[in-house]
């Protein structure tokens, strides 16, 4: 069975996805970058996870030099938690089903 969910996938997505987020900080007259962004990882089993990136760069960074080259491998590949030391995640890339990008703005987020 032939795979190609992530092969699919253009990373130039989620360059529309800054995109939004810089219109939306427009129309609003408020300058807002993201914090941070979310990456949603949904796998097979009904498994989910959520890592976090600095940067939309730092994930294109990652997906494209990292998941797209082994979609179809049944290896390992390591999926980086940097907010958390010490912590690392590993998966394999064909059990990735979908992603979800979402920014996440510090100033809507409630600190406690």
């Amino acid at each position: 069975m032939k795979r190609s969910g992530i092969k699919s996938l253009n990373i130039s997505h989620f360059g529309i996805q800054s995109n939004v987020v810089e219109a939306l900080r427009e129309r609003s007259g408020m300058p807002r970058k993201p914090s941070e962004f979310a990456v949603h990882l949904f796998m097979e089993g009904g498994h989910r996870e959520e890592v976090r990136f600095m940067t939309i760069q730092d994930f294109q960074a990652w997906y494209s030099g990292e998941l797209v080259p082994k979609a179809d491998s049944g290896d390992f590949i390591t999926i980086p938690i940097k907010n958390i030391q010490g912590e690392y995640m590993v998966a394999r890339p064909r059990s990735i089903l979908a992603i979800r990008v979402e920014p996440i703005f510090s100033s809507s987020v409630e600190r406690f």
